[in-house]
C-alpha cells in the first residue's frame, strides 16, 4: 500500500469535509442502514437545548456523551435513531426578548402588545436556533436532520392540543383556585421545581396578635400574618392543649382577625413558641391544614407582591414595607417579644431571580392523584412512582433514583397554566362562567379563548413521543410507524438538574399517553466545571463557548476533553490545558495511523500465527483483552473507563511497545497484524473521536465509511496468548529498568555499556536479545547467563526475572538513594491499588475482566517491591 500521509491531521478542513458526507450518505437517518429488518433499535431523543442563547460547555458534553453511544451502537449493527430538536422554553424566551426590547427600544411587551411582541420572539428564535444547530453539526453530532423537531412548531401543537382535551375529558386536567408559586415580575406561575432557593440572612420575630391574644407566635413574615385564620400546636404540648378547638379573635395591628386554634402533629414544639400562625393563602403548608380543618382563605398580597385594599394602612403596601409598618407598630405597643437574626431559604425565580410569593390563583391543573380507569386505577404519581421503583426505568445512579422516587412522593396537582403570552395555547374558550375545552372554539357569539399559555414542561414532557408522530401514530391503542419501531427509546441522557422539571414529567405523560415508559435507561451527566470547581457562566466571566475551543483544538480533542476522565453523574471540570492535552493524543493516533499505513503492503498475507513473532503474539493478545474490557466498558456506559483502556492500550502497548519492537523484530504476518489492528482500533476510537478516524479509515481503501463499519469481533480465542503476554513484558521491564538505571545515574544516551543479564529466563531473553540492544537501551554488546558472579562494579538494576548488571563505576550511596525512592513509589502505587480493590463498589460495578487485570497489577507490583528491597540489602 504505502500510502503518503500527511504530516499533520488538518482539523478545520476534514471535519467539513468529513461531516458533509457523512449528511450526504444518509447514514444518520435508521431508515437507510443497510441492516435486517430484525435489527435492534437504539433510540436517544435528544434533549431539546434553550433557543434562548448558543450552546455552552455543558450542552456540548451532552453531545459528546450522545453521540458516543450512538455511533458505538450503530457499529454493531443497531438501527439507531439521534432525533434533534429545540425547546421554545416559554417563559425564559420571553424573558430574554422582554429584556432585549427595553435595552434596544426602551418598550415593554405591554407597549408593543401581543401580536407585535410575538413577531419580535419569532425574529429573534430564528437568529438563535440557527446558531445553535450550527454548533451541534460542528460538534459532530450525527443526528437525523430529517427528523428535526421544535416544542412549538405544528406537529408538536397538534399533540399538546390533543394531550390536553384527552386528559381534561378524563377529568385529569382541571381549572381551579389553589395556590401557586408567583413571580411579581414573570407575572406567571412556576412550577415548584422552576423555584429556586438563596440562603438569605432574615429576622424571626416573635410576638402577640394582641395583648389579650393568649398565645405568642413566631415569624419571618409579619406581613402575612394579616392573613391568618388558624393558629397551630401540637396536640402534645401542655402548654396550648387548653385552647385546641377554640376560635379568638384579635385585633392584629388594626386589622380584625378570627383564629382557630388546631391541632397539628408537624408542628415542632421546639421552634419558636411552638405555635404557628396558618395563613392558607400565602403558604403551601398552610394551604394544606386549611383543606383539611376547612379554614377560610383570607387574601393578603397581589400578583404585583402588595397589600390587598381592605387592610387599612397597609394596603397597597409593597411586602418589604409591610413588613416595616407591621413590626413598628408591634413594637410600639409592646407586642414584640423576640428579634433573632437567622438564616434561612429564599424562594427566588428561576428565571429573574425575584422572590416568589405563595398566593391563591384561578389556575389549570393536572390532578397527579386521581386513578385512572384505563390504567388500572392508578393515577400518574402511582404509575411514575412505580417505574423507578420496580426497576422498569434505570437510573444510572442510586442517588439520581431516590431523588426521583422522593420527588414524586411528595408531587402536588401540577400547575400548567402561565400568565405570559409566548407557549402553546390552552385549547379553552370561555364565555362568562361557562368553560369549552376542544380544538376550535365552540358555535355562537361570545366565546374568548384562554389568554394564559401552557407550561413549557407539558410540551416538553411529551417529547419522546410527539417527536416519533404521535397522536397520528397511534390509534385503537395500537403503535405505527416511528413510534412502533422506536418506541419506548433506549436511553435518556439529560443534566441530573432535570430530574424533576422534566424526567418525572416525561415518565407520567408517556404512561398515560400509551402506557409504557418513555425510556429504558435514564442516564444523568453533571455539570461541567471550570478548573476550580466553579460552574461556568457568562456573569463570572468563567464560560467558554464550544466553538473557540473546536477552532483551537479541532472537534475530536474538544469530545475527548469532555469525556475522558469521567464517570457517570459526576461534574467535570473543563479547561484549555486539557483540550490541548486530547489534541496530542489526537496527534498521536494520526502519527500511529500513518506509520501503520506506510509499513502495509498492497496485497497484505492472512495472519500466520506459526510464524508470529514474541511481540506480534503479545500485541495481539493485549488488543483481545482490550476489545472485551471497552465493549464491556461501554455497555454498562462507563465511556471515561472505555477511553482510558483504550489509550493505555494505543500509547503505551501499541505506540511505545509494539510499534517500536516491529522496526527490529519482524515476521511475514507482521503487516497483517498491524492492518488489523490499525483498522480495529480506528473503529473502537470512532465513538470518541469520529473525524481523525474517519480520514484515517479512507486511507485504508475500504469500500464503505467508517461510520457504518463493524464493531470488532469479541471472541477471537485464537490471539489469547497469555505465556506471550507473560513473555513480552518481562522484556519491557528489563528495557524499562535498564533505561531507568541509566537515567538516574546520568549515563549520557550516546554512552554505550555493556551489560550482563542473570536469569533464569535465558533462552526467551537471547531470543529478544535484538530488542534489549535496540530499544532505546544504550547496550554495546550483552551477556545473558542463568547463574554467575556479579561485577565488582556496575549499576544494579532487577526486575522480578533478571538480575541486570551495566558495567560502569557506581556510587554506592547514589544507587542506594535512588532504589529507595523507587521503593517508596512502588510502595505508594501497591497501597493505591490496594484500595480500589478494598472498594466494594468497584469490585461488584467494574467489567470482571478489569477488576482481574488490577489483581494481576498488585501481585506484580508486590513482586518488584520484594526485589527492590534485595537490591538495597546487597548495597548494605
Amino acid at each position: 500500500m504505502n500510502k503518503e500521509l500527511p504530516k499533520n491531521f488538518e482539523t478545520a478542513e476534514n471535519e467539513e469535509h468529513w461531516y458533509k458526507i457523512w449528511r450526504a450518505s444518509g447514514f444518520f437517518n435508521p431508515d437507510n442502514l443497510d441492516l435486517p429488518e430484525d435489527a435492534p433499535t437504539y433510540t436517544i431523543i435528544l434533549p431539546p437545548p434553550n433557543i434562548t442563547d448558543k450552546l455552552h460547555m455543558g450542552h456540548a458534553s451532552e453531545l459528546a456523551i450522545q453521540d458516543l453511544f450512538i455511533r458505538y451502537k450503530r457499529l454493531r449493527g443497531y438501527r439507531t435513531l439521534w432525533l434533534p430538536g429545540t425547546d421554545h422554553a416559554a417563559i425564559a424566551t420571553q424573558t430574554v426578548v422582554e429584556k432585549k426590547i427595553k435595552k434596544e427600544q426602551g418598550l415593554s411587551r405591554h407597549d408593543l402588545g401581543r401580536v407585535e411582541f410575538l413577531k419580535k420572539v419569532w425574529e429573534f428564535l430564528g437568529e438563535t436556533q440557527s446558531a445553535i444547530l450550527n454548533q451541534t453539526e460542528k460538534m459532530g453530532a450525527s443526528l437525523d436532520w430529517s427528523r428535526l423537531a421544535f416544542t412549538l412548531d405544528d406537529p408538536r401543537r397538534l399533540a399538546v392540543r390533543e394531550m390536553f382535551i384527552k386528559m381534561h375529558s378524563e377529568g385529569l386536567i382541571y381549572r381551579g383556585e389553589r395556590i401557586v408559586n408567583w413571580c411579581p415580575r414573570c407575572q406567571s406561575t412556576l412550577a415548584d421545581d422552576e423555584v429556586e432557593h438563596e440562603t438569605q440572612a432574615a429576622k424571626l420575630y416573635t410576638f402577640k396578635y394582641d395583648a389579650a391574644f393568649p398565645i405568642a407566635i413566631s415569624t419571618t413574615r409579619p406581613e402575612t400574618k394579616l392573613g391568618d385564620t388558624a393558629v397551630a400546636v401540637n396536640p402534645k404540648d401542655d402548654r396550648y392543649k387548653q385552647y385546641i378547638g377554640q376560635t379568638i379573635a384579635a385585633n392584629f395591628c388594626g386589622v380584625p382577625l378570627k383564629l382557630q386554634i388546631i391541632a397539628d402533629r408537624n408542628v415542632e414544639m421546639e421552634f419558636g413558641t411552638g405555635a404557628l400562625g396558618v395563613t392558607p393563602a400565602h403558604s403551601m403548608i398552610d394551604w394544606q391544614m386549611a383543606e383539611e380543618h376547612n379554614l377560610p382563605i383570607v387574601k393578603v398580597i397581589n400578583e404585583d407582591a402588595k397589600i390587598h385594599p381592605g387592610f387599612g394602612p397597609y394596603s397597597d403596601l409593597g411586602v418589604l414595607e409591610a413588613r416595616e409598618a407591621i413590626v413598628a407598630e408591634l413594637r410600639k405597643n409592646n407586642l414584640l417579644t423576640g428579634e433573632e437574626d437567622i438564616s434561612n431559604n429564599l424562594s427566588v425565580c428561576y428565571r429573574c431571580g425575584t422572590a416568589i410569593e405563595p398566593l391563591p390563583s384561578m389556575q389549570w391543573f393536572i390532578a397527579v392523584d386521581k386513578p385512572i380507569e384505563r390504567l388500572g386505577n392508578k393515577s400518574l404519581k402511582q404509575i411514575a412512582l412505580a417505574a423507578a421503583v420496580d426497576g422498569e426505568i434505570e437510573f444510572n445512579q442510586a442517588r439520581f433514583a431516590k431523588k426521583y422516587t422522593d420527588w414524586m412522593t411528595n408531587l402536588r396537582d401540577w400547575c400548567i397554566s402561565r400568565q405570559i403570552w409566548f407557549g402553546h395555547e390552552i385549547p379553552a374558550w370561555h364565555k362568562g362562567e361557562e368553560i369549552y375545552v376542544g380544538a376550535e372554539a365552540p358555535a355562537g357569539e361570545g366565546w374568548v379563548q384562554d389568554s394564559d399559555t401552557l407550561d413549557t414542561w407539558f410540551s416538553s414532557g411529551m417529547w419522546t413521543f410527539s417527536t416519533l408522530g404521535w397522536p397520528g401514530t397511534f390509534a385503537g391503542g395500537r403503535k405505527s410507524g416511528d413510534l412502533a419501531r422506536f418506541h419506548p427509546t433506549q436511553t435518556m441522557a439529560p443534566g441530573y438538574e432535570l430530574i424533576t422539571l422534566w424526567v418525572s414529567r416525561m415518565v407520567m405523560m408517556s404512561y398515560y399517553a400509551l402506557g409504557e415508559k418513555p425510556f429504558e435507561k435514564v442516564y444523568l451527566h453533571g455539570m461541567v466545571l471550570d478548573k476550580q470547581g466553579k460552574k461556568m457562566s457568562k456573569s463570572k466571566g468563567n464560560g467558554i463557548d464550544p466553538l473557540d475551543m473546536i477552532t483551537l483544538y479541532g472537534t475530536d480533542a474538544v469530545r475527548l476533553s469532555l469525556t475522558a476522565g469521567t464517570t457517570a453523574g459526576n461534574d467535570l471540570k473543563f479547561y484549555q490545558e486539557k483540550a490541548e492535552d486530547s489534541r496530542n493524543f489526537v496527534n498521536k493516533l494520526w502519527n500511529i495511523g500513518r506509520f501503520i499505513i506506510s509499513q502495509m503492503e498492497d496485497e497484505t498475507l492472512p495472519i500466520n500465527t506459526a510464524e508470529l513473532t514474541l511481540a506480534d503474539r503479545w500485541i495481539l493478545s493485549k488488543f483481545k483483552h482490550t476489545k472485551s474490557l471497552v465493549t464491556a466498558s461501554l455497555e454498562s456506559y462507563e465511556y471515561g473507563q472505555a477511553i482510558d483502556i483504550l489509550k493505555e492500550f494505543t500509547w503505551d502497548q501499541l505506540a511505545d511497545w509494539y510499534l517500536e519492537a516491529s522496526k527490529f523484530s519482524r515476521s511475514a504476518s507482521t503487516p497483517a497484524v498491524l492492518k488489523l489492528i490499525l483498522e480495529e482500533l480506528l473503529v473502537m476510537w470512532h465513538p470518541f473521536a469520529p473525524f481523525v478516524t474517519e480520514t484515517l479509515w479512507s486511507y485504508l481503501g475500504k469500500p464503505q465509511l467508517l461510520i457504518v463499519s463493524h464493531w470488532p469481533d469479541q471472541n477471537p480465542t485464537e490471539y489469547t496468548d497469555t505465556e506471550a503476554e507473560t513473555q513480552f513484558e518481562q522484556i519491557i521491564e528489563a528495557i524499562v529498568a535498564i533505561r531507568n538505571a541509566r537515567s538516574v545515574n546520568k549515563i549520557e544516551p550516546a554512552k554505550k555499556l555493556p551489560a550482563l543479564i542473570i536469569t533464569d529466563s535465558v533462552e526467551l531473553y537471547t531470543q529478544n536479545s535484538a530488542l534489549l540492544i535496540s530499544l532505546r537501551t544504550g547496550l554495546s554488546e550483552m551477556q545473558i547467563i542463568s547463574s554467575g558472579q556479579a561485577p565488582a562494579e556496575a549499576i544494579f538494576a532487577q526486575t522480578p526475572n533478571a538480575d541486570i548488571y551495566l558495567s560502569v563505576p557506581v556510587d554506592r550511596e547514589q544507587e542506594k538513594t535512588r532504589l529507595n525512592k523507587e521503593l517508596t513509589d512502588t510502595q505508594s502505587f501497591i497501597e493505591r491499588l490496594s484500595k480500589q480493590l478494598a472498594n466494594d463498589e468497584f469490585v461488584h460495578n467494574a467489567p470482571p475482566a478489569l477488576v482481574a487485570k488490577e489483581r494481576a497489577r498488585l501481585a506484580e507490583t508486590e513482586t518488584k517491591a520484594q526485589s527492590l528491597q534485595e537490591q538495597l540489602k546487597k548495597l548494605d
